[in-house]
């Protein structure tokens, strides 16, 4: 039992590091389009087309499921996908209903961070006016993280840089929760944590998404088990560095994942 996970780069990482910790018994594939990265700020039919090609080199490795871990790609692509391919197929969007349903109580805003492609494209806007009965959803563009992500730029005094001057024109008080609205955007919890005032939250969509396929290879009458988390990492561009990139953003994420868990409460 294979499950593949399919980004534009290592966002979709901090997924599949949900789903390793949810569904050890499985094995994964994770596919990253280094040819192209980063989507978001890309026009939507060569998105289109550079996913179909990704998910089909995938399919020519063997997958049992996929998980388009990615937002941008699941509005562009995810039901030529489905149209493609018998498999289950999980997509994903931006945490926007749970965190409106959490901040009703409070009186709050919530702040939507977001690829630029993603916030212009219809699918979003239906969300937010599906869920946003109240108006009090905000979206934030930011282009340069998905490159400060992929060039692994951690720093923290670097990042508050950005995220103040990002943030320069808001008024956090009004903020009860904000959405990590790309999948490369939860590297960035922990330096948002530290940074942002304590009573604001941060949400994505990374557990809801793995719970999400746990229930759909279950209607699918996929057994468990079968694998014992074996990950397999591939990129468009096949270049033995960006594989070792992976790999250490990869350990990045399970190293933090298990300081958590460590940590008193």
């Amino acid at each position: 039992m294979r499950i593949g996970f399919f980004d534009s780069g290592i966002g979709g990482l901090t997924v599949l590091a949900e789903a390793l910790h949810r569904l050890p018994d499985k094995d994964f594939l994770y596919m990253a389009d280094t040819l192209h990265v980063p989507y978001g700020t890309k026009a939507e039919e060569d998105v289109r087309a550079y996913i179909l090609n990704s998910v089909g080199l995938m399919m020519n490795e063997g997958i049992d499921a996929l998980v388009v871990a990615c937002n941008t790609a699941t509005s562009i692509a995810i039901n030529d996908l489905r149209e493609r391919y018998s498999l289950p197929i999980v997509g994903m969007e931006p945490a926007v209903k749970p965190a409106v349903e959490m901040n009703l109580a409070t009186g709050k805003r919530v702040l939507v961070f977001a690829t630029p492609l993603t916030l212009q494209l219809p699918k979003y806007y239906a969300l937010v006016s599906r869920v946003d009965e109240h108006g009090i959803v905000d979206s934030l563009p930011l282009p340069e993280l998905v490159h400060y992500c992929e060039a692994l730029q951690f720093d923290q005094s670097i990042m508050n840089d950005y995220f103040l001057a990002k943030l320069a024109d808001y008024d956090l008080d009004q903020y009860g929760i904000i959405v990590l609205g790309c999948t490369h955007y939860p590297f960035y919890k922990d330096i948002l944590r530290k940074l942002l005032p304590a009573h604001i939250s941060i949400v994505d969509g990374n557990v809801g998404t793995v719970k999400r396929l746990s229930a759909l290879l279950s209607r699918y009458g996929i057994a468990s088990g079968g694998g014992k988390g074996d990950v397999q990492l591939m990129c468009s561009g096949r270049e033995p560095a960006y594989i070792n990139k992976m790999q250490k953003a990869l350990s990045i994420l399970r190293e933090r994942e298990s300081l958590t868990e460590t940590q008193p409460t």
